[in-house]
């Protein structure tokens, strides 16, 4: 499904005059997710990556066939457990957004697999009533 994309931006202070021009349709699918074989979702749990905008409930959109690079946020089984992070790899640990959570230090005794790399969330302003 396409969606219209208007040229303007939407101010998020003051209203502006309103505008009627629309850019171009939008597929939120085609826009939101480059290899589609290789990607998914899940929604995020806790307030650990709130300083980069990930909040409790929001839908990740994680895609698997990316190579992820230092400060890439990512999905990571770590000894096991599934957890959203940053991944630092100048410092060999995967830190969390928010300086209430420690660092997870990447030694070379854990089980390290990382998942995906997360390229989008989307936050719900009104929740869906049947959102998992």
């Amino acid at each position: 499904m396409k969606l219209i994309l208007y040229s303007h931006a939407l101010q998020a202070g003051f209203p502006s005059p309103a505008d009627d021009y629309k850019e171009t349709a939008l597929s939120l699918d085609e826009h939101l997710i480059q290899h589609p074989a290789a990607t998914y979702l899940a929604r995020a749990c806790g307030d650990s990556m709130e300083g980069v905008g990930i909040f409790d409930r929001d839908l990740l959109i994680i895609d698997r066939s990316l190579e992820p690079r230092n400060g890439d946020v990512v999905v990571a089984a770590i000894d096991g457990e599934l957890t959203c992070k940053l991944l630092d790899t100048q410092n060999q640990v995967l830190k969390a957004a928010n300086p209430k959570y420690q660092p997870i230090p990447i030694s070379d005794e854990a089980e390290l697999l990382i998942e995906g790399v997360i390229m989008a969330s989307v936050r719900y302003h009104r929740h869906p009533i049947c959102s998992p």
